[in-house]
């Protein structure tokens, strides 16, 4: 099975564009303020616009006020929404659009469970926990802790690099991978090099 990759992350419109020329699946924009990865719904609906066909926009959001994903939405063309919090299933349903949710994995999470309480998902994003910080923390998780037979697609994201990617390929099967601070040269700035590089290893290991 072919690996999807998404870049997560992206500020830049000169990111974005690279990303999407070496092959990414899919780009994240962060509508989470505390992030530094930060961006406003004007500036994703510039980037969204000069996106070529087949490459996949999906808006990050945690714990959002509901009226403030409409807002995001009535100005910025997102494909995917992606919960990062601890929304319900009824709410991360009731914008009409289609949405994965993110489960910040310990060896308590009941990963079956997940995929249950969010049916209505379009597939798990499994990331690391790690108190008090949603996301994009750059920590890994231990993969044997995903179950065999997850009933959803696996987007599997946390300290993802082109150093581990093949072998996190591999060893998961995921139906993609996420990579945020993976691949940048500093907070919100990616690295060309690290981005072709993640993307190559991933789909070559695939």
């Amino acid at each position: 099975m072919a690996v999807r990759v998404k870049i997560c992350g992206i500020t830049r419109l000169q990111d974005a564009l690279f990303a999407a020329a070496a092959g990414a699946d899919s780009l994240g924009f962060v509508f989470y303020e505390k992030s530094p990865r930060h961006v406003s719904d004007a500036q994703a609906a510039a980037l969204c616009a000069a996106l070529p066909p087949f490459v996949t926009s999906v808006g990050l959001f945690v714990d959002a006020p509901a009226e403030f994903v409409d807002s995001v939405l009535a100005l910025a063309p997102l494909d995917l929404l992606q919960f990062h919090g601890d929304e319900s299933p009824e709410y991360c349903a009731s914008f009409g659009k289609p949405y994965i949710k993110a489960v910040r994995v310990t060896r308590g999470t009941d990963l079956l469970k997940c995929a249950a309480d969010f049916a209505t998902a379009r597939g798990l994003l499994l990331d690391a926990y790690v108190p008090g910080v949603p996301g994009g923390t750059g920590e890994s998780f231990d993969w044997n802790l995903i179950p065999p037979q997850l009933p959803k697609p696996v987007i599997l994201s946390g300290g993802l690099t082109p150093a581990n990617v093949a072998e996190a390929v591999r060893q998961v099967r995921p139906w993609a991978v996420d990579v945020s601070s993976g691949v940048e040269a500093s907070k919100g700035i990616k690295d060309t090099d690290l981005i072709a590089q993640f993307i190559t290893k991933a789909k070559d290991a695939s």
